[in-house]
């Protein structure tokens, strides 16, 4: 099977992001002491569409009277379809296309989204998948036998009321088996679900389902990105495909549960968390490599993801809500009976290890785009200028300890002098260190204090990543020449060449006092590689933060370094280095 990475979801790159920095830091507080044993000479220095509801109803012969939600019950009556139909559900959010065979959902569109492979707005059911493993609200069992025919047979429709606030009702009994599904929509993106399936006078488990993935997965990285979350109070599951095995039953409680895409949610909220369950489901289709190239018809394996989601032990009452990870519109989905937690659908977002920062980040950086500047890229710019002024403090302590390094750089050599004779398992080694460190305290120098500055943007910068690869407000987001700020550059990866450019200027400006040339060589060049090696391909906003903040760094540094302390530091290198070469 093959093991897809999604660029901006797939948790490799924050081990590689963590990595990177990892490295750095091993290499400026361990390698530097090992460096210094060795080497004792100091350094010389989308619109919205708004469209008339309208209703398809279902032909005359084939509608009967809606029917109240009990259970119909299987007394010899049979109620059947003539013939296949389909009924048409419409708000300003949403066109829902149902079919009466299986009493199920064709067609799913988000008129506010638009479709990444074709124009127009975007169709959340899989064009691929829901033929093989079945379409939305189809209701799923441990029989396969009642499965097919519950989801093959001609149910009758029935459906009253405006739109928004129309109720579907649909009917199927023969002999032995009587089925009832009853929908009720608004004007959001919740619908509410009842079902109930009885067979020889006894209820039977069938859960309502969104067995086969969504419409936006068209590659194999957005397929690898796909979760099945739920949320018990203040409890969240995320499970990740290769935790999931289908036909697996998960029991209650829960609040809410339901799969998952990068921007995109399908999760059922029961009335009853104590008595539902949730099966999730797990297949694989044939998808091709690369869509962009459909002329190849080279293929590739790929998992979808679905889930079940309703009583196992009678009949089932619960709402689902079918629309974008968009923090303003779930905020609105009511959950009652949560404790602990927020009682809305927020927890569906998951903006990853600093998500309070990136939560917050993300709702400034909205405000922006929504009050100053309507442009996505623009309000990334502003608000890394404000961020990156606002750490400044930390940048001039960093210079002022790198003085103090510098001007206590003789003294520690002739420390390492007195004592280089000994080996270094010698005990008397240690005294080496307690008298540089002695040194350190009294001149109140911190060879820490130099990856101070790095550690204060790590968090922005991890943050950064978390909101970008989540917020679907960014999708599709164009800034310049950049078309989508949310994924990777395309060629020629400017920004990253920018970052990389920018970060090995302000590396050489930046005082380093304390290290061997050769470390000092390493960082200089090594530091910045890596970085660009793992920035090319992520998220574009990403990379425009970084090479911005590096850019607004260089002017810092370099207003720094000429002040009356960054001239002192620069004549003591060069009076070191002068007499280096004597």
């Amino acid at each position: 099977m093959a093991d897809y990475q999604n660029p901006q979801h797939e948790p490799g790159n924050e081990r590689r992001l963590l990595l990177v920095f990892l490295v750095t830091f091993v290499l400026m507080l361990v390698l530097e002491p090992v460096y210094k044993k060795y080497f004792p000479q100091p350094v010389s220095q989308p619109q919205k569409q708004t469209q008339p509801a309208q209703s398809q109803p279902t032909s005359a012969s084939n509608v009967a009277t809606a029917a109240p939600a009990a259970p119909t019950e299987a007394s010899g009556v049979i109620k059947e379809a003539a013939a296949e139909s389909e009924t048409v559900i419409e708000n300003d959010l949403y066109r829902i296309t149902f079919t009466n065979k299986g009493a199920q959902v064709k067609s799913w569109i988000l008129k506010k989204f638009d479709n990444e492979t074709q124009n127009g707005p975007l169709d959340l059911v899989n064009p691929i998948a829901a033929p093989q493993f079945g379409y939305p609200l189809s209701l799923w069992t441990y029989d396969e036998t009642l499965r097919n025919k519950l989801n093959s047979a001609l149910y009758v429709a029935s459906s009253e009321g405006p739109q928004p606030g129309r109720t579907i009702t649909f009917e199927y009994s023969d002999q032995n088996l009587a089925v009832r599904k009853t929908f009720h929509f608004d004007d959001s993106y919740v619908v509410a679900v009842e079902s109930s399936v009885t067979q020889n006078g006894q209820s039977q488990s069938a859960l309502p389902a969104w067995p086969a993935g969504f419409g936006d997965q068209v590659t194999g990285p957005f397929y690898a990105s796909a979760l099945i979350d739920y949320q018990y109070n203040g409890n969240i599951q995320r499970l990740a495909i290769k935790k999931i095995s289908g036909g697996a039953t998960i029991p209650g409680p829960f609040h809410w549960g339901g799969p998952t895409d990068q921007y995109f949610a399908a999760v059922f909220i029961p009335d009853d968390p104590a008595s539902v369950s949730m099966v999730t489901l797990r297949n694989t289709i044939s998808i091709l490599r690369d869509p962009d190239k459909p002329e190849s018809k080279e293929t590739a394996p790929a998992d979808v993801l679905g889930a079940a989601v309703g009583n196992l032990h009678g009949p089932t009452v619960e709402r689902i809500f079918v629309g974008p990870k968009e923090l303003s519109v779930l905020q609105k989905v009511s959950v009652p009976g949560v404790s602990g937690a927020e009682t809305n659908l927020t927890g569906l977002v998951d903006f990853g290890f600093f998500g309070t920062i990136a939560k917050a980040l993300f709702v400034w950086l909205r405000w922006t785009y929504a009050h100053i500047v309507p442009n996505w890229g623009w309000a990334i710019i502003l608000q890394t200028l404000i961020i990156t002024a606002a750490l400044m403090p930390l940048r001039v302590l960093q210079t002022h300890s790198m003085y103090k390094m510098q001007k206590v750089a003789p003294q520690i050599k002739q420390i390492q002098e007195k004592y280089k004779k000994y080996s270094l398992r010698d005990p008397r080694k240690a005294a080496m260190n307690e008298e540089i460190a002695a040194l350190y305290k009294k001149e109140g120098a911190n060879p820490v204090m130099g990856c101070v500055p790095m550690l204060a943007t790590l968090p922005f910068i991890w943050a950064y990543y978390g909101m970008l690869r989540t917020a679907l407000d960014l999708r599709h987001a164009h800034w310049l020449w950049i078309h989508d700020l949310s994924a990777a550059e395309p060629f020629p990866f400017l920004l990253p060449v920018i970052m990389v450019v920018s970060q090995l200027i302000m590396q050489r400006m930046t005082p380093q006092a304390g290290m061997d040339p050769a470390q000092q060589r390493m960082m200089n060049v090594m530091m910045p590689l890596m970085m660009g090696f793992i920035f090319f391909r992520l998220a574009a906003g990403l990379n425009l933060y970084y090479a911005e903040s590096n850019l607004i760094s260089i002017a810092q540094q370099a207003i720094m370094n000429r002040t009356s302390l960054g001239r002192e530091m620069r004549e003591m290198m060069e009076k070191r280095a002068r007499k280096k070469e004597k």
